[in-house]
């Protein structure tokens, strides 16, 4: 039996919250619709931050209420302050992800806090999480590189990993959030943290900023990772990043996880239709790398 690769979808939050055109309730849950036909297992749903600041996700709370239940899917909720835990919590959200950049300048631009800040605040809803029987997954944003300072020293990530952690994290999620990672330097996070404290509790978060995405992702799967983010036909990208592009495409790295040998009971049919609708909502057009591929090959098939 080939091994597994989960894959997380970030669309419906990373994906949609700072795209300028706001996308109607109705419009996410047929988004929702497409990704669960396509076969897609664990999404993260929308983000319980301040309405004010985000509007794209003001309606997080309905979304829950409206996500389908019978379907076996693990949804997520990312949550920024006690505030926003306590609003997923109210709307019945169960795994909740929480993001801390490694350095203080993102973190003041990002959440408004210092980095001291957020790694208490983070601590304090990991722990009332750890306390409600609450699944919390962490994000270490900028784990590569900082717009604003520079390269960031593996210590630094080992040592908020480990604040984390021993917080109570269930998951912890690298995210090269500007797409500036390289292989090596991403190898020796993955290998250290997967030593000590198991892959199976690591995740790995690329942007695709420099065509690296899937060379990252084939990184951190050498390092036994097999849960990796993803994004709808590309969707996102980081305000607070300059130059910084959308995720890692979904249908990219289906694509290439099945080449591969692993399952992820994910059709790219599915994707692509998934897509399509995205493009619709947005007013984008979308899709990763693989697109071009993909049209020509049904354009081959649709002319036999």
């Amino acid at each position: 039996m080939s091994e597994v690769i989960t894959v997380h979808e970030v669309g419906l939050r990373d994906g949609l919250q700072n795209q300028p055109r706001v996308v109607p309730t109705e419009g996410k849950l047929r988004l929702l619709d497409a990704l669960l036909d396509a076969g897609l297992q664990s999404i993260e749903a929308a983000s319980f931050v301040s309405p004010k600041a985000v509007p794209q996700m003001a309606d997080a709370a309905e979304i829950f209420a409206n996500l389908p239940q019978d379907r076996g899917v693990g949804y997520e909720a990312l949550v920024p302050n006690e505030k926003g835990y306590e609003r997923a919590v109210d709307a019945g959200v169960t795994t909740v992800a929480l993001v801390l950049a490694a350095t203080d300048t993102f973190n003041r631009r990002n959440i408004n806090m210092s980095l001291d800040e957020a790694i208490r605040v983070n601590e304090a809803v990991i722990r009332r999480a750890k306390a409600d029987g609450i699944r919390a997954r962490s994000y270490l944003s900028v784990v590569a590189a900082c717009p604003y300072e520079g390269v960031v020293p593996p210590e630094t990530v080992f040592d908020l990993a480990a604040r984390m952690f021993d917080a109570g994290a269930d998951e912890l999620a690298l995210g090269d959030s500007t797409g500036a990672g390289s292989p090596p330097q991403m190898a020796h996070l993955f290998e250290t943290l997967a030593h000590r404290y198991g892959p199976e509790r690591l995740a790995g978060h690329f942007h695709d900023t420099r065509a690296m995405g899937l060379t990252l992702t084939w990184v951190a799967i050498e390092c036994g990772i097999r849960k990796f983010d993803s994004s709808i036909g590309g969707l996102g990208g980081c305000p607070f990043a300059p130059g910084a592009t959308g995720n890692l495409a979904t249908e990219d790295l289906v694509f290439m996880a099945t080449e591969a040998g692993f399952e992820t009971g994910i059709d790219v049919g599915g994707l692509r239709r998934a897509v399509a609708v995205a493009e619709e909502l947005t007013g984008q057009t979308l899709g990763g790398r693989i697109t071009p591929f993909l049209d020509s090959r049904e354009k081959r098939r649709a002319a036999n």
